[in-house]
C-alpha cells in the first residue's frame, strides 16, 4: 500500500503481465490497420469480459448495476462502430515522420511531456498518496504518445513484411525506444495508482482520462477528425459518453448490493403504504365482521346456558 516495487517478486504479477502482453500484442496490430479513435474506446469490451469472467470463474456478484453497465457498453461500442472517423492515410515511415513534424503534434508532445515531469516530481512527492488523479494522469498523458508510437511501428512492421529495408531507417528504431519508455513509465505508475487506491476507483478514470488523451492525441497527429460530417461527430462522442457510462457503473458500483432499502424515500414509504392496510384489518377487525363475530358470541354463550339448565334439571 505505500507503492512499492514487492510486486515484482510475484511469479502471478509476471504470469498476468505476460497474458497482458499477448492481448496489447494483438491490440498493436489493431492499432496498424483501424483508427486508434476507434481502437482506443473498444478497450472497454475487455473491462466487460473480465466482468463477466470473474463473475463466471471467481465467484464475484454481478450486480443490477452491473448488468446495466455490460449493456451500455456494448451499445456505446456498436455506436462508435457505426460513425468511426476515417485518418489520413499514412502508408510509409516517410508519410509518418512528417506527421509528427506537424507543429501541432509538437506543441501537443511538449505539453505532455511538460505536465507529465511536474506530476513525476512535483505534485507525486506531496499528493500522490492523498490524491488519485497524480498517478493516473501520468499514465494517461504518457499512453496517447505511446499509441502514436504504436501506430508507427505498426506501419514500419507493415513495410517490413512487404519487403521494404525498414530496418535501415531510423525512426522505426526511436518510435520502439519511445514505444518501451512509455510503457515502462505507464507501468510503473498505474501499479503506483492500484497499490494505493481501490481498483474499483482506478480503473474508471483511468480509462476516461486514457481515452480521451488518446482521442486527442490521434485527432492531432493523424487529422481524424477533419473530413467527418456532424452526425458522424455526434454519434462518436455519444458513443463515447455511453461507454464512459457502463465503465463507471460497472466499477464504481461494483460493492454495492442492490437491496429494496437503497430505494428512494418515497418508493420506501409507498411499500410501506401497501403493507399497512393488511396489517391494519389484521390489527382491527372491519365493522361489516362486527355483528357476525357478536352473533356467534351470543350464540356460543346461549349453547352455554342451554347446557347449563340441562344439566340443572
Amino acid at each position: 500500500g505505500q507503492g512499492g516495487h514487492a510486486y515484482l517478486r510475484e511469479w502471478l504479477w509476471w504470469a498476468g503481465l505476460l497474458c497482458m502482453g499477448v492481448g496489447e500484442a494483438a491490440n498493436f496490430a489493431a492499432y496498424a490497420f483501424a483508427p486508434a479513435t476507434l481502437v482506443t474506446p473498444l478497450g472497454a469490451l475487455s473491462v466487460l469480459v473480465s466482468a463477466v469472467l470473474s463473475s463466471t470463474f471467481l465467484n464475484e456478484q454481478l450486480n443490477v448495476h452491473g448488468k446495466i453497465g455490460c449493456i451500455l457498453c456494448i451499445l456505446g461500442s456498436t455506436v462508435m462502430v457505426i460513425h468511426a472517423p476515417q485518418e489520413e492515410e499514412v502508408s510509409s515511415l516517410e508519410s509518418m515522420a512528417e506527421k509528427l513534424k506537424d507543429p501541432g503534434f509538437i506543441v501537443f508532445a511538449a505539453c505532455v511531456l511538460v505536465s507529465s515531469l511536474l506530476l513525476i516530481f512535483v505534485a507525486g512527492p506531496r499528493y500522490g498518496q492523498s490524491n488519485i488523479l497524480v498517478y493516473v494522469l501520468v499514465c494517461s498523458a504518457i499512453g496517447s504518445l505511446s499509441v502514436s508510437c504504436v501506430k508507427g511501428l505498426g506501419i514500419a512492421l507493415k513495410e517490413l513484411f512487404a519487403g521494404k529495408p525498414v530496418l535501415k531507417e531510423p525512426l522505426g528504431w526511436v518510435l520502439l525506444v519511445c514505444l518501451v519508455i512509455c510503457i515502462s513509465v505507464q507501468i510503473n505508475y498505474l501499479n503506483k495508482a492500484l497499490d494505493i487506491f481501490n481498483t474499483s476507483v482506478v480503473t474508471p478514470i483511468y480509462y476516461v482520462l486514457f481515452t480521451t488523451a488518446v482521442m486527442t492525441c490521434s485527432a492531432i497527429l493523424f487529422k481524424e477528425w477533419q473530413h467527418m460530417v456532424l452526425d458522424n461527430i455526434i454519434g462518436t462522442i455519444s458513443g463515447f459518453l455511453t461507454i464512459v457510462s457502463g465503465i463507471f457503473l460497472l466499477h464504481s458500483f461494483r460493492d454495492v448490493p442492490f437491496t429494496p432499502d437503497l430505494l428512494p424515500l418515497f418508493l420506501q414509504q409507498g411499500r410501506a403504504d401497501l403493507r399497512t392496510p393488511w396489517r391494519g384489518t389484521d390489527r382491527h377487525r372491519s365493522c361489516q365482521h362486527q355483528p357476525l363475530l357478536l352473533s356467534e358470541d351470543k350464540g356460543s354463550q346461549s349453547a352455554e346456558e342451554e347446557k347449563e339448565e340441562g344439566e340443572s334439571v
